[in-house]
C-alpha cells in the first residue's frame, strides 16, 4: 500500500529522532553530526518548505558554547562547558522534532480521510450561485473578479459591500461565509521577512487574507478553494494541497477558476467567459 504524505513526514522526522542518541558520542565538529544536521535540514525543509518557521527552529539551535561564537576555534576547544553546550544544542533540536511530529500528528489530515470528504462531495451540485471573495488592498483586482463572476451568472460575495447590521466583524464574516466556494486574491499588499532583520524582505498578501484563506480551508475544504496570485509573492508555507493560479495579463486565470467551480458542483456556461 502507497505511503501516505502525512506517513513520509512522520518517517522522515522520526527516523531523524531516532539516530540522536548515537550523536552523543560525536562532536558538532564531526562528520557524523553534520551529516545528521544536513539530512534532517533536509527531512524538515521537505515536509514544511524552505520559509517555514519550522526549519527557522531548527537553524537557531546551538551545539558550542557562546564563546565560540565570539572568539577563534581554540577557546571551544579546550573549553569545559564544550560537551554540555553540544548536549543541551542537541536536547533542543530533539524538542523541535518532537513537536514537529506532535504537530504533524495532531494537525495534518490523513489523505484516505481527505479523499473520503472528497468523494462523499464529489458530483453534488451546488444549490447556491454565492461565491466569496477573499481581498486584500487592491481594489482593481477584487472588481476584476466580481465583475467576472457576476458575468458567469454569480454572486460574488465581497465582505465591505455587505451591510453591517450591528454585527462585528467576526460576526459578519461568519454569516456572509455561508458558500460553497471561496475565491482568495492574494496580492503583494505588504512586506515581510524574520525579526531578526536576516533574510530577504518579500511582498506577502494582508493578514486578513490569509486568515481567512485557512478559514475557507477548514470550512469548504481544499476543492472549494481557489487562490488567484498576483505576482511572485511570498505563500503560506502551511497550505499545501491547494491550487494557486496566476492573475495574469492574458486573462488565463478564467478558464482555470471556471474550471474549478465546474468540479466544485457550479452549474456554469462557460461560453460567459468570452461574453462582453
Amino acid at each position: 500500500m502507497a505511503q501516505t504524505k502525512k506517513g513520509k513526514a512522520l518517517e522522515r522526522l522520526r527516523k531523524a529522532l531516532g539516530e540522536m542518541p548515537e550523536l552523543k558520542q560525536f562532536r558538532p565538529d564531526s562528520p557524523s553530526f553534520e551529516k545528521w544536521q544536513r539530512d534532517t535540514r533536509v527531512a524538515i525543509t521537505s515536509t514544511f518548505g524552505s520559509d517555514s518557521r519550522h526549519i527557522g527552529e531548527f537553524e537557531a539551535v546551538r551545539y558550542f558554547p557562546s564563546s565560540a561564537y565570539q572568539f577563534s576555534s581554540s577557546v571551544y576547544q579546550s573549553a569545559p562547558d564544550r560537551q554540555n553546550a553540544y548536549t543541551r544544542g542537541l536536547e533542543s533540536a530533539a524538542a523541535i522534532l518532537e513537536s514537529m511530529i506532535h504537530e504533524i500528528n495532531e494537525y495534518w489530515e490523513d489523505e484516505s480521510e481527505a479523499s473520503q470528504s472528497s468523494d462523499n462531495h464529489k458530483g453534488e451540485q451546488i444549490t447556491t450561485k454565492e461565491v466569496f471573495v477573499v481581498h486584500g488592498r487592491d481594489e482593481g483586482a477584487r472588481e476584476k473578479i466580481a465583475r467576472f463572476l457576476e458575468r458567469l451568472e454569480l454572486k460574488p460575495v465581497v465582505l465591505h459591500e455587505q451591510p453591517n447590521e450591528g454585527r462585528t466583524i467576526i460576526e459578519k464574516f461568519e454569516d456572509f461565509a455561508r458558500v460553497g466556494f471561496a475565491v482568495v486574491l492574494l496580492t503583494p499588499d505588504d512586506i515581510g521577512r524574520l525579526q531578526d532583520g536576516t533574510g530577504e524582505s518579500r511582498p506577502r498578501a494582508r493578514q486578513n487574507v490569509i486568515f481567512e484563506f485557512g478559514y475557507f480551508i477548514g470550512k469548504l475544504g481544499r476543492e472549494h478553494v481557489c487562490a488567484l496570485v498576483q505576482g511572485d509573492l511570498e505563500r503560506p508555507s502551511d497550505y499545501d494541497g491547494v491550487l494557486y493560479i496566476p492573475l495574469d495579463d492574458s486573462d488565463g486565470w478564467k478558464m482555470s477558476l471556471v474550471q474549478e467551480l465546474k468540479n466544485a458542483g457550479y452549474d456554469i456556461d462557460a461560453n460567459r467567459v468570452f461574453a462582453t
